[in-house]
């Protein structure tokens, strides 16, 4: 029970700083010396681009790839986003939504929080070795948002869109410095690995405090930018949402890995490393899409925040599970 409050904790501590700091400055309460919006980008460019590359390379130096399976785990990632996207697509059409609706709610369908609660969740649950696989698993991630994420909202956007390039969008994955350094980050760990150098000690004592650091910056940044409005007229919607990311994509890719010998591999940990990042709610990037491209932004909303607050019944719930397997 301490691991689930101490998760729950710092990711409600991370997003209600943030949005406490938000008041307060809407509120000329909290002066600052610079914009909200120019806090909000420091605070996302310290955790990703200084703290995640230090940790990512730590933890991929540990990976243990001697089971040839485990190579299937990025895949088995980005095929738990799509069944996500799909699922929504499905259930928008069955309960008749406008184009501006059906591409939000893909889009918040697919878009799943697996880098920040889904990591901090494996490390505190399954320790170091766990974030490491859960960072070889988020691998291809970035990658799918913007090579079929971007696209797909796009296409139900209400206005004229000019249409943009397979190649255009693969520039875009391979320029984007939060993609590059976190890949070259796990380039070195994964060289490092296979080198036979053993890891120094004081790895371990960086990971312990980056992580949790990490986690509560970004949400910190998060929480500066979020808005709370409508909610209410789209809980049906946040509960489908809920339903999909809850329950169905992670019994079927859970499912997918089971049968592919993953909890043969170190008593289980991949299986449960798959179990806790394809069973996460809906992530903040899913609300990029809906406010550039005019789709239903109210409806992104609700359904990033009812699938975040369940949080607090999922997290119990899976430490539960990972200990029975």
């Amino acid at each position: 029970m301490e691991k689930v409050i101490i998760s729950l904790g710092i990711i409600f501590f991370g997003l209600a700083m943030g949005y406490i700091i938000q008041i307060l400055v809407h509120k000329h309460i909290l002066n600052l010396p610079f914009g909200i919006e120019t806090l909000r980008k420091a605070l996302q460019k310290f955790a990703f681009l200084i703290l995640d590359p230090i940790v990512y390379l730590g933890a991929v130096w540990i990976i243990n790839f001697d089971e040839l399976k485990i190579v299937a785990l990025p895949f088995i990632g980005v095929f738990a986003l799509l069944l996500g996207g799909i699922l929504a697509f499905v259930f928008a059409r069955l309960l008749k939504m406008s184009r501006k609706q059906t591409g939000a709610f893909i889009i918040s369908g697919g878009f799943t929080n697996i880098g920040l609660v889904g990591a901090l969740l494996c490390f505190l649950f399954l320790g170091e070795a766990g974030f490491a696989l859960a960072s070889f698993y988020k691998m291809f991630e970035v990658f799918s948002y913007y090579v079929f994420g971007f696209p797909i909202a796009k296409s139900f956007s209400g206005g004229v869109v000019e249409p943009e390039s397979f190649r255009e969008r693969i520039k875009k994955v391979l320029t984007d410095p939060f993609v590059l350094v976190a890949t070259v980050s796990m380039l070195a760990g994964m060289i490092l690995n296979v080198s036979g150098f053993e890891r120094p000690a004081f790895f371990t004592s960086i990971t312990a405090v980056f992580v949790p650091l990490a986690t509560i910056l970004f949400l910190s940044s998060i929480g500066m930018a979020m808005v709370i409005r409508r909610v209410g007229k789209y809980i049906k919607e946040g509960l489908l949402i809920a339903l999909i990311k809850f329950a169905i994509v992670p019994l079927v890719v859970t499912m997918i890995a089971y049968f592919l010998g993953f909890g043969e591999i170190d008593q289980g940990l991949p299986l449960k490393v798959v179990l806790i990042l394809s069973c996460m709610p809906v992530g903040f990037t899913a609300l990029v899409p809906p406010t550039i491209y005019d789709l239903d932004v109210d409806l992104a909303n609700a359904t990033w925040l009812v699938s975040n607050l369940l949080l607090v019944l999922v997290t119990p719930l899976l430490l539960y599970l990972i200990t029975r397997f």
